[in-house]
């Protein structure tokens, strides 16, 4: 069974350093955003420093090689989030030992926000933690971040987190990752399902699992499951730059993200309340991992309605014709 390889695979201690520890990890980045942008992509990265600080204070220097990520964010946003490669030489022995390729997501504007909308993104990872074990680790950090502009230098203080690469979630848990298509009904049915139930308690749409659109697939045990990722379109981030999602030129019937709805398929009513009830019975964990954040945030109103997100996708999930109506009767057939 899925589950019970699930509670073996949840106690290998494959976790890196960097990841077992939730504490804000101070760091420095040094390079020009407009060269990371025109001299890089998915093959050419350039040269760069990773400074960060100890448990006992003191900074530490990896020699990293970094590229620019991420459509939209690359051509849109003001800070392009960044992929970053650590040689095992220069990892071994520091706090980044086992981690060979990170994510890093940054704010996307230098607007008042953007350090929160990073938070509430955040939130989004930490909270799916609570419902799967197989998800991607993370750890936020606070940038000191040094933007090189020609003989100039501009000082950003920044907000971020790190993303563990999915071949270290396909090493935890000893299993493959798929890098071909495989539609939903042919995933693992819980496992697809909670996946569809979690982005539309965070009012995300955009994503595809059968296409891999923020979206990685595993195979355990034989059965296909999804791990979700980039959360900042959500409903739940709100981002002031935020767009619903038009995934292959289908238009949906909402007009904001706030909006929420649900992109899950067809299931067999069992299926619905196994998952449903699964959900029910993690509230009070979700929303404990939710109030561990508040101190993060720069205003506490952000904080206020990303909370009231949460509660209001529980309040639903509760009440029984909403459910039926906004789960049940809305999945797609097609």
């Amino acid at each position: 069974m899925l589950g019970q390889v699930m509670e073996v695979a949840s106690a290998a201690p494959k976790t890196t350093k960097l990841f077992l520890n939730e504490a804000l990890l101070p760091i420095k980045l040094n390079y020009s955003i407009k060269e990371l942008k025109s001299e890089t992509n998915d093959s050419i990265y350039v040269q760069s420093k990773l400074e960060y600080q100890d448990n006992q204070g003191s900074w530490d220097t990896l020699e990293v090689k970094i590229r620019a990520r991420g459509n939209f964010r690359r051509a849109n946003c003001y800070y392009a989030p960044v992929k970053m490669k650590i040689k095992k030489a220069e990892a071994n022995g520091t706090l980044f030992k086992g981690n060979k390729e990170l994510k890093l997501v940054f704010p996307c504007l230098t607007e008042k926000a953007g350090n929160d909308n990073v938070i509430e993104e955040y939130m989004a990872y930490k909270i799916f933690e609570q419902l799967s074990p197989y998800h991607f680790k993370t750890r936020l950090f606070d940038a000191e971040f040094i933007e090189e502009r020609g003989r100039k230098q501009k000082v950003h203080q920044i907000k971020g987190f790190f993303i563990e690469d999915i071949s270290r979630i396909a090493k935890r848990f000893e299993c493959n990752r798929l890098k071909r298509s495989v539609h939903p009904l042919q995933q693992d049915g819980h496992c697809s399902t909670r996946n569809a139930f979690f982005q539309f308690m965070i009012g995300n749409t955009d994503f595809s699992t059968g296409h891999q659109h923020n979206e990685k697939l595993l195979f355990v045990d034989k059965k296909t499951v999804p791990v979700p990722y980039d959360f900042d379109m959500s409903g739940l981030v709100n981002a002031s730059y935020s767009t619903v999602s038009q995934i292959g030129g289908e238009t949906l019937p909402i007009t904001s993200v706030r909006e929420r709805l649900y992109r899950g398929f067809k299931r067999d009513m069992q299926v619905y309340d196994d998952v449903r009830a699964e959900f029910l019975s993690k509230k009070e964990q979700i929303m404990a991992t939710v109030d561990t954040l508040q101190p993060y945030f720069e205003n506490s109103n952000n904080f206020d309605m990303a909370r009231s997100y949460i509660e209001d996708f529980f309040k639903l999930l509760a009440n029984d014709s909403k459910f039926k109506l906004e789960i049940v009767t809305a999945a797609r057939i097609k």
